[in-house]
């Protein structure tokens, strides 16, 4: 019997017309329907025993202008994250070249602004040419950028951009005041055009619902190209932050949100992010099952905790899984 799950028409296409009734019957069928749909479509595409392994910097840290309810680096927020200045560029090679020492193919610096100004371009772009001499991807986080600016990093080399739309744009305005989802639209336009590859997802369990997941997810699988990257990231609740006391999620809502953007998204990498370190290896194995083959490793993303690289090293081992060679990143036609 087939499966219910997938719509017609949509398990041997690459789609940019889902609609949100899709998205949002896809993200609450039956789970074993849905892990079993997804779980087919990604070994379609992917060595299914293969993880890409990545490594986060932030090499700009505290004192953002933002005011994004989940994150401790908001000026706006009593948290014990302060402003530091920008790393200089040979901490930013030391710490690539130990990233690449560990077994990550992929170097992410990220910066607490709302946009990076000229001058700071100018030395975000002298670490990306150094991450890139080391053989290593390189990704930034650098909020909004202007006209001109994505043209610049790809120039230095860039080869991602991550810039998550957080969640849905009908709950936006409950996390963020200081920008609005249009702004993250604009942004990841400027990418595309510029030739980057798009990293974009979100955070779940903000005290949006399942259909604001869906939605969210609905709206990058329109995008005229799906993002490259699909970083999927569970709420860390931070002291001091507005979101400090919200209620854990249910790590199966995150196993329904990482089958769908596998579905819905084929040829995109589904990264597990901030979050891990609340996740049994139970869980991991679930999202791997859905359709996650890509994860953050060391011990800190930005100002979150991490699993150590041992303990993931021995969860691969248990679950039989490898971490992808830099040239394995890329879906099979």
């Amino acid at each position: 019997m087939s499966s219910p799950s997938i719509p017609p028409d949509s398990a041997n296409e690459i789609r940019n017309d889902w609609t949100k009734t899709e998205a949002r019957k896809l993200i609450s069928a039956p789970l074993n329907d849905l892990l079993y749909d997804a779980q087919k479509i990604h070994r379609r595409y992917f060595d299914a025993n293969e993880v890409q392994v990545s490594t986060l910097l932030s090499i700009k840290t505290g004192g953002c202008p933002e005011d994004c309810s989940y994150c401790s680096q908001s000026a706006h927020h009593k948290s014990d994250v302060g402003a530091k200045k920008l790393m200089s560029l040979e901490a930013v090679r030391a710490a690539a070249l130990r990233a690449k020492d560990s077994g990550a193919t992929r170097f992410c610096m990220g910066a607490a602004w709302r946009g990076p100004k000229d001058h700071d371009l100018d030395n975000v772009c002298d670490m990306i040419s150094e991450v890139k001499a080391l053989g290593l991807e390189s990704c930034a986080t650098l909020g909004m950028l202007k006209d001109g600016q994505a043209e610049r990093l790809k120039e230095a080399g860039l080869d991602f951009y991550n810039h998550n739309l957080d969640t849905s744009e009908e709950y936006y305005g409950k996390i963020i005041s200081t920008r609005n989802f249009e702004d993250r639209l604009a942004t990841l336009a400027r990418v595309r055009q510029a030739g980057i590859n798009v990293c974009c997802g979100g955070i779940l369990g903000m005290g949006e619902n399942r259909h604001d997941r869906a939605d969210m997810l609905q709206v990058l699988a329109c995008l005229p190209e799906h993002p490259e990257s699909i970083p999927l990231n569970m709420l860390v609740p931070i002291p001091g932050t507005p979101l400090a006391d919200t209620d854990p999620l249910d790590p199966l809502e995150l196993v329904r949100a990482v089958a769908t953007a596998r579905i819905m998204m084929p040829k995109s990498m589904v990264r597990l992010s901030a979050g891990r370190l609340e996740l049994d290896p139970s869980s991991q194995a679930l999202c791997f099952l859905a359709g996650a083959n890509s994860i953050f490793y060391g011990d800190t993303l930005l100002t979150t905790g991490n699993p150590q690289q041992r303990v993931d090293q021995n969860l691969f081992e248990k679950l039989g899984v490898r971490p992808a060679p830099l040239d394995a990143t890329s879906p099979a036609e």
